[in-house]
């Protein structure tokens, strides 16, 4: 790395939605952007979530000079339990991001976060970057943008925006602030590209409120209403809705329940006077009053609406007469989880209200003219989209094309690529490793591409399990092999199978001469089971997992 070049290394948030963590380092110190989870994709089976690979921020702590955090969304600080489980450092966030990430960490991992607040229009000085957010309109409140000042230049983050004039929950996003930046000069852009593919302007939060109000207003039993748990804004528009029809709302949901009492008590969340009540008290309220804010939105297994949806939620059962409003955008994968949701809450007798013309979402991220709006504004030297999958990117690059940057000055990069910057030039170095690392249970990286390949083979194909006894003096077979079948074929209708594998077991042990070092019975095992596999897919046209225990007797 050159004097006076600022390194930009992507760990995540680039060729994927999630996992958002940006490296930025200057003179061997670094400064780090979020540290967020991705959700796993359906050929995941098991996995939990996937974080960045944090490698790199691990061999290089005492360099880590801060983390800034842009906003309280999953895919910008759910990573950071697992990094706080293995380096100290300085956490900046706003009031509520902060709040949020407190109740994420367990006692040590707050004391290696020494968490800091700072607020839009602050400067922090972190090494030799000084940091200093401005307001953004989001999904969330409190959500910042950031201009970064180095030795090397200006560099701006817009973190996840759009750009709303009639907000629901605080000011519109500071334009001003972005003007006073571009007139300083930037060396580097790095945008938000979630919604480059879609043309035009995102719709103002606001125009919800008219939506709400006529479901409300021909609703005559309970309204439950599904959506993220973070969609605080949605939330005060919901509480206010109902309050102004006369009904009482309750929450349901853990991480609804979390969010709303965190944000209430920062004063992010506001109560109409006798508007709230305890879930316990819903069943003794008459249905034209009851307003139900749940988790779900996504089909979640074991949300609030999946469970009620299910008949499985003990506090309220779904009935005819029930409003059910899902007042969120699917993420690609949910879809069939959503579908079966919405199926059985018509099954117990629901309207369900759903999907995009229903008109009840609108998006948290900025569309093209809004990127095309910043882009224009801000002119800088150097842009990078990020947040987004690989053709969001290129669609976001192809946006600053048009409006006339050279494109040798835009860079779609995979997470791990290295772009050394300065005012002289630009170019990429030597990436580093940066695939997910995916999080199974209390265990972290455990889980590889072979694990998944067997999971996934278990899931099609199923299991056999050979049990085998050999006599160690005569090398035959002490008693008959034990077969046990899960998920591969039903064993009581599948015995003649089931003998022929027998056969074949007892023909390749016997048939086994073993070596000078003795009978080797963890060979003895990979043999059966490479003949059992090639024995049942011939019969059976299937590949289930084969697993063979001989043991010596």
């Amino acid at each position: 790395m050159a004097a006076n070049e600022l390194l930009f290394l992507p760990l995540g948030g680039l060729g994927g939605i999630g996992k958002n963590c940006t490296v930025l380092e200057y003179e061997g110190e670094i400064l780090v952007i979020d540290v967020g989870i991705e959700f796993p994709s359906e050929e995941m089976f098991g996995v939990d979530v996937v974080i960045p690979d944090f490698g790199y921020l691990v061999e290089n702590q005492e360099r880590i000079r801060g983390i800034v955090v842009t906003h309280g969304h999953e895919d910008h600080i759910g990573g950071l339990p697992f990094l706080l489980d293995r380096i100290s450092a300085p956490v900046y966030a706003t009031p509520l991001t902060r709040g949020l990430i407190e109740v994420k960490l367990n006692a040590e991992q707050l004391r290696r976060a020494q968490l800091q607040t700072i607020l839009a229009g602050q400067t922090a000085r972190m090494g030799q970057f000084e940091v200093t957010p401005f307001h953004v309109n989001h999904s969330i409140p409190d959500a910042v943008g950031l201009a970064i000042r180095t030795p090397a230049g200006l560099v701006v983050h817009t973190g996840d925006f759009k750009i709303d004039h009639t907000p629901v929950e605080g000011e519109p996003a500071d334009l001003g602030q972005l003007a006073r930046l571009s007139a300083e000069g930037v060396l580097l852009l790095l945008s938000d590209s979630t919604n480059a593919e879609t043309p035009g302007y995102t719709l103002s939060e606001s125009r919800l409120r008219d939506t709400f109000e006529r479901v409300f207003a021909h609703a005559d039993g309970r309204i439950i209403v599904a959506t993220f748990a973070s969609l605080l804004s949605r939330i005060q528009m919901v509480i206010e809705t109902a309050a102004a029809y006369g009904r009482k709302v309750a929450v349901a949901g853990r991480s609804m329940e979390q969010n709303t009492a965190i944000a209430q008590r920062l004063g992010y969340l506001h109560w109409p006077a006798d508007t709230q009540v305890p879930l316990s008290a819903v069943n003794d309220l008459p249905d034209e009053q009851v307003v139900i804010i749940a988790t779900g939105s996504q089909g979640e297994i074991n949300s609030a609406l999946a469970r009620m949806a299910s008949g499985r939620f003990r506090e309220v059962r779904i009935r005819e007469g029930d409003t059910v409003l899902i007042s969120a955008k699917a993420i690609p994968g949910n879809e069939t989880a959503i579908h079966r949701n919405v199926d059985n809450l018509f099954r117990r007798g629901a309207d369900v209200v759903y999907g995009p013309p229903a008109g009840l979402h609108v998006s948290g991220h900025a569309a093209q003219e809004e990127l095309k709006f910043i882009l224009n504004l801000l002119r800088p030297v150097y842009f990078v989209p990020v947040h987004g999958a690989y053709r969001m990117l290129v669609h976001h690059a192809r946006l600053a094309h048009e409006l006339g940057m050279p494109p040798e000055n835009v860079f779609v990069l995979d997470n791990g690529d290295r772009l050394y910057l300065s005012l002289e030039g630009a170019h990429l170095g030597e990436p580093i490793p940066a695939e997910g690392v995916m999080v199974d249970g209390d265990t972290v990286g455990d889980v590889g591409p072979s694990i998944l390949r067997d999971r996934l083979t278990l899931a099609q194909d199923g299991v056999v399990v050979a049990k085998v006894a050999v006599d160690g003096r005569t090398g035959k077979v002490a008693r008959q092999p034990e077969i046990v079948a899960h998920g591969f074929v039903y064993l009581p209708e599948a015995a003649e199978l089931i003998d022929a594998a027998n056969a074949e077991v007892v023909q390749v042990v016997e048939a086994y001469q073993g070596g000078s070092q003795g009978y080797d019975a963890n060979q003895m095992s990979l043999i059966v089971e490479r003949r059992l596999g090639s024995f049942f897919r011939s019969q059976t046209g299937r590949n289930p997992v084969i697993v063979a225990v001989v043991s010596v007797v």
